[in-house]
C-alpha cells in the first residue's frame, strides 16, 4: 500500500518543502498532539490530525477548511514520512493533485532545524 501511495505522489526533502511552503503551499502536519509535545511542532504548519484530514481538505465537504481547494498545494507531514505518503495519496484521490509529503517527515525536517 504505501510503495503504491509512492508511485502517486512526487515527494520532497525538507528543504525543497521548506521552499515550496515559503512560495505559498499549506504545510500539514498530521501527527496525534501527543506526539508534537513529545517530539516538537513546525511553527509553519497547520495542525490537522490524520482521522480528520480528508473531510476538512475536500472541497465539497460541508466541514472544509476555508483554504479548501483542489489546486491548493498540500504538504502533508507525519513523524517519519510513512503515514503522511499515504495521507497524500488520499488527498489527491479526492482531487488534491499536488498534495505530496516530506521525506524522513517531521524527524528529517527537525535536523533542518
Amino acid at each position: 500500500m504505501l510503495e503504491s501511495a509512492r508511485r502517486r505522489i512526487v515527494r520532497l526533502t525538507p528543504s525543497e518543502a521548506e521552499e515550496a511552503w515559503q512560495a505559498g503551499a499549506v504545510l500539514i502536519d498530521i501527527r496525534p498532539s501527543a506526539q508534537r509535545k513529545a517530539e516538537g511542532v513546525l511553527p509553519q504548519a497547520l495542525i490537522i490530525e490524520r482521522n480528520v484530514l480528508e473531510w476538512r481538505l475536500d472541497p465539497s465537504s460541508d466541514a472544509r477548511l476555508a483554504l479548501a481547494d483542489y489546486d491548493l498545494q498540500v504538504i502533508v507531514v507525519c513523524q517519519e514520512g510513512y503515514t503522511s505518503s499515504l495521507a497524500a495519496a488520499s488527498l489527491q484521490e479526492l482531487g488534491l493533485h499536488r498534495a505530496t509529503d516530506v521525506i524522513g517527515g517531521y524527524a528529517a525536517w527537525r535536523e533542518l532545524l
